[in-house]
């Protein structure tokens, strides 16, 4: 069992694991892996795939390396943040309560918003952010540092059958402890090509570190990103990207999600906190409480059939299903 998580152990355990055509260099606290063959340039494929194929490739993908996919976490969360920010959340009960059953597990491709995207001087969003999009994370505790390297070499056999292959992957970060509250934590990124791609994050609650968490994740609209080359507000609002400033179609785009999920403006007095349900127990394979359907996703405007509203079983807070060309 994993009591403790030591840095330097990191670099030795992804040299070992990612086997000898990859690098690993490590300057100070500065830890970089690049595949030898990463000279070789990059060719976006010829053709696009269609947000609810990505989604389908990235979960038979997932599924095949023994990571199943999970139910979503509610978008409304009500603890440290009013709604659900990263799929990590659910892991609280073991990163922030000091629990042992997390409320998910698995491959989550959850629907978050983010009031902190990355803006330019003029306060428009960069490209690759914004304010709602879908985390696509394997999250789950984790018994071991092994088990933390093994979860990123076959994350690079799921980048592969995208069309994002190894040596055009490069992992590099502070090989540091940083600390949130009640969580401890050391995040490696990693990029495709150049493009910054997700993070492989390694969490503990700081008052009990032998109970860890892996969060793996990166987002369905950064896969796409750095599969197709698109540029960024044609890949995700399409035609209408000419039609509007993007921060405005951004704004429908989560206003749309917001109100599928039955979220309304309300006084900040009158929300509360509803935690998901809690898990299956694995050992008496008993329901301890019963499991929602999935939520819609954030809306791509760049199509009227994407994945954000046609997720199985995706439904509003009324549990009826939800078509958000409906509510455009």
């Amino acid at each position: 069992m994993l009591t403790t998580a030591d840095p330097a152990e990191i670099p030795g355990l992804l040299r070992k694991t990612l086997g000898h055509r990859w690098d690993v260099t490590i300057d100070g606290n500065q830890l970089q892996i690049r595949h030898q063959d990463r000279a070789t340039p990059y060719q976006p494929p010829r053709h696009s795939v269609p947000w609810l194929d990505l989604l389908a490739l990235l979960e038979a993908a997932f599924a095949d390396q023994g990571v199943p996919r999970a139910a979503c976490l509610p978008l409304r969360c009500g603890r440290e943040t009013e709604l659900t920010v990263s799929a990590v959340q659910a892991l609280d009960p073991i990163l922030k309560d000091g629990g042992t059953i997390p409320y998910r597990q698995g491959f989550i491709p959850q629907p978050v918003v983010r009031l902190t995207a990355r803006r330019g001087p003029d306060g428009s969003l960069q490209d690759g952010f914004l304010t709602s999009f879908v985390n696509t994370s394997r999250v789950e505790p984790l018994p071991d540092l092994e088990t933390y390297a093994t979860a990123f070499d076959r994350l690079l056999t799921i980048l592969s059958r995208l069309s994002l292959h190894a040596r055009h992957i490069t992992l590099r970060s502070h090989l540091a402890i940083w600390r949130r509250r009640q969580v401890e934590g050391i995040t490696l990124r990693f990029d495709h090509a150049g493009t910054s791609l997700g993070d492989l994050v390694l969490l503990w609650n700081a008052a009990h570190p032998d109970r860890h968490g892996l969060d793996l994740g990166t987002s369905l609209e950064r896969l796409a990103w750095a599969r197709s080359r698109t540029p960024w507000p044609d890949l995700i609002f399409g035609p209408l990207s000419r039609a509007a400033p993007h921060d405005t179609l951004d704004a429908i785009r989560t206003a749309t999600l917001l109100l599928a999920h039955g979220i309304t403006p309300s006084a900040p007095q009158r929300r509360k906190h509803h935690p998901p349900s809690p898990p299956t127990n694995p050992r008496s394979h008993r329901r301890l409480g019963p499991e929602p359907r999935d939520p819609p996703i954030p809306p791509l405007l760049a199509q009227r059939q994407s994945p954000h509203h046609q997720l199985a079983g995706c439904s509003n807070a009324g549990g009826q299903p939800v078509h958000l060309e409906r509510v455009r």
